[in-house]
């Protein structure tokens, strides 16, 4: 367990915090609601419509999901969190696993949250879903060009050799795509594909902004972003050189993962941690997902305008104990690949 970076978290949040509806400084225990998050989108405005809407006040603590996974293991049943938030799949499920996270019933969250986006035991649930799919300067790339049946596969070609950036091996978003792709094809076809991206001399980028920059100026022409990387950067220089092309759409679909979040066992108010949850699946779904132009999770809730714009696709079933169980063995792989 690391602390410092949580306190740090702390001391962060309390000039925030002052000036929001309902949210504080986790530990003061004046609100009705502990949330640890290793989720940093535009929380404070969700959180403060919940509070308007239903009388409910939250605080909140930030910090990775390992570091927030060990603390609310070494807290055990004298935790303050009552709702474990987090942004990847693999995560929910670990904690689940652990036993960190409460099985709720609720038919709110049941028709809200599709089959393999929540957990089946009811112990967590998807709120906002994003897509990792491949993007492009349409000046150098010809959308023909890719394989639409397994277009991440398709990019281990020579035809991509010098053309590729892509993100590094220590993101959790490379290690997850990675995971799939052992779950969909084998770990040796799995292999061979991360194989064919390393000997077409892939650039590494440390972050999805980084690499939009390289496609428009030419450094690449393909990489693999989350979508809503190239939504906000479109926000903000709609004559970005950078199209979206949805992996895969005539074979399994395109990858996507999750945030999502579960009651913590042993939360002191797990009724309103419930009916927080319900709430952003449902009433507060926009509220939590639109400002970082993330697909909604609930399927009668429209996304907003710059990510419709992207057209509808169809996605790769998500199975988390595979995100889960199959993140050393992807670690494993990228490094025996030579990927960095």
């Amino acid at each position: 367990m690391r602390p410092r970076p949580l306190l740090t978290a702390i001391v962060g949040l309390t000039a925030l915090a002052s000036t929001l509806s309902g949210c504080g400084v986790l530990g003061s225990q004046s609100a009705d609601l502990q949330i640890y998050s290793a989720r940093h989108y535009d929380l404070e405005g969700a959180f403060g419509q919940f509070t308007e809407d239903t009388g409910i006040t939250v605080e909140f603590i930030s910090g990775d999901d390992a570091e927030l996974l060990e603390r609310l293991k070494a807290e055990g049943e004298d935790t303050p969190a009552d709702v474990f938030m987090t942004v990847d799949a693999g995560n929910l499920w670990n904690g689940a696993r652990r036993g960190e996270l409460a099985a709720i019933d609720s038919a709110v969250l049941d028709e809200a949250v599709p089959d393999d986006l929540r957990d089946a035991e009811g112990r967590w649930y998807g709120l906002a879903m994003r897509a990792r799919t491949v993007t492009y300067n349409p000046e150098a790339v010809d959308p023909a060009e890719f394989d639409p049946v397994d277009t991440y596969a398709g990019l281990a070609d020579p035809r991509w050799k010098d053309r590729l950036c892509m993100r590094d091996a220590t993101s959790a978003y490379t290690q997850s795509l990675v995971a799939s792709l052992i779950d969909l094809h084998g770990r040796d076809r799995a292999l061979e594909i991360v194989q064919g991206w390393v000997a077409n001399n892939v650039e590494i980028m440390s972050n999805d902004v980084l690499l939009l920059e390289a496609i428009d100026a030419g450094t690449c022409d393909v990489g693999i972003n989350n979508h809503y990387y190239l939504a906000r950067t479109l926000a903000e220089k709609p004559e970005l050189k950078v199209d979206l092309f949805w992996a895969s759409q005539q074979g399994a679909g395109t990858h996507v993962n999750i945030s999502g979040a579960g009651v913590v066992e042993g939360a002191d108010n797990p009724e309103d941690a419930q009916r927080l949850i319900e709430w952003l699946a449902t009433d507060g779904q926009n509220a939590f997902v639109d400002a970082n132009h993330e697909y909604p999770v609930n399927p009668t809730v429209e996304p907003e305008p710059v990510i419709a714009g992207f057209g509808d696709f169809s996605r790769m079933p998500l199975n988390a104990e595979a995100y889960g169980t199959l993140n050393a063995d992807a670690v494993d792989l990228l490094a025996e690949a030579g990927y960095r």
